[in-house]
């Protein structure tokens, strides 16, 4: 007897993503964790000849004969994010990733994402999902991962600049490892985004009983002992970049950075560990852009690798932090060690967190079944 041909696979809506866990954050930070240990290992695979790549990306002119072409307005992707990841996963993926600033005039988020799973035997799909809260998640529990191997036990004080979705979802990480943690420092920009996240931070962690609005990031910085700059901004110029100073901290900081940020000479220093959370995602970037590269990734990571390119020091001298995760490299030594850890964001998270919740919606019936065919056209 012929095995059916038969492909069905569900959609998720968000309302169903969040019904099947995509919420979860000691989950996620879990499940991120165990994705770091298979990144070490080596058992996945992301785009490019190094399978390292962060994605493939639509670029925009300047300058185009097309009126009707976009314009590279700040913020403007359209993106596909593909990756493997084996161990108890063994899926694959793609986030496909729309992208423009000017969305929020329309009430609509930055970023717009859908998320397609796949069987990694037959290429069939498992599920075509809402992505946003999963991207959310995933990204924020990266520096949760960080904090819970390189953040002080005793921790408190985090200093946060940029209070939208990123801050959300990285408060809520490092409050799922560091549950001590009563005082939050912010700085934002718009009202708006400020009386969301303040709203939805007395909700969600009534015990930060301490916060504080501040209005420089060197307030933001100061005594915190978790810092993360969740903000967003124009590319090009890393003199506009948001700094972090050594002065400005104390000791035994942990600095989780997954958007733009720039280091004073301090910073750059060697007594400052500099983390990675993929060493191959840096150096697949570095091959990719123009150089210097923090000019067009903003991220303090590629900025390390122009130091690496100056002679300023080596790559061995950047550690990574599946090495950390799996025990090979010390976590945090001693109470006074500064950490700076960049968040670059790659499409393995997608696939992991994707996998889990999947595995949820398809456990309790959550979601909408749909039929690609029963017997394929063309053979």
């Amino acid at each position: 007897m012929s095995e059916s041909t038969k492909i069905d696979f569900i959609y998720l809506s968000e309302q169903d993503m969040i019904r099947a866990g995509v919420t979860d954050m000691p989950r996620c930070v879990d499940t991120m964790e165990e994705m770091f240990k298979l990144l070490y290992q080596g058992d996945y695979r992301m785009a490019g000849a190094n399978n390292d790549s962060h994605g493939a990306m639509i670029t925009f002119p300047e300058q185009s004969p097309f009126p009707t072409m976009p314009k590279p307005t700040a913020d403007r992707r359209l993106m596909a994010m593909p990756a493997y990841l084996g161990g108890d996963f063994q899926t694959c993926g793609v986030k496909w990733y729309g992208s423009n600033i000017a969305n929020r005039e329309k009430g609509l988020p930055r970023s717009i994402l859908m998320f397609i799973l796949n069987d990694i035997e037959t290429g069939a799909p498992l599920a075509y999902m809402s992505a946003n809260l999963l991207s959310a998640y995933r990204t924020g529990a990266i520096p949760g991962v960080g904090a819970r191997h390189l953040a002080r036990q005793d921790a408190k004080v985090i200093g946060l600049l940029g209070p939208g979705v990123m801050g959300k979802t990285s408060v809520a990480a490092f409050m799922a490892v560091r549950p001590a943690i009563d005082t939050i420092k912010i700085k934002g920009r718009g009202q708006k985004s400020m009386d969301s996240f303040l709203t939805w931070l007395a909700a969600t962690f009534p015990q930060i009983t301490n916060v504080q609005v501040v209005d420089s990031i060197e307030e933001v910085v100061r005594d915190a002992d978790i810092i993360t700059y969740c903000n967003s901004g124009e590319v090009g110029d890393p003199s506009t970049y948001p700094i972090v100073k050594r002065d400005w901290l104390k000791p035994g900081a942990f600095l989780a950075m997954p958007a733009s940020c720039r280091l004073d000479d301090g910073m750059e220093q060697p007594e400052v560990r500099k983390v990675f959370d993929n060493t191959g995602l840096y150096q697949a970037w570095y091959e990719e852009v123009p150089k210097p590269a923090h000019h067009h990734i903003p991220l303090v990571g590629v900025r390390f690798m122009d130091m690496i390119a100056e002679g300023k020091m080596t790559i061995e001298d950047v550690e990574d932090l599946g090495k950390i995760v799996s025990g090979d490299t010390p976590a945090r030594q001693n109470d006074d060690e500064i950490i700076v850890l960049s968040v670059g964001g790659m499409p393995v998270e997608d696939v992991a967190w994707a996998t889990i919740v999947y595995r949820n919606a398809m456990a309790n019936g959550i979601g909408v079944s749909l039929n690609l065919w029963d017997t394929p056209v063309l053979r």
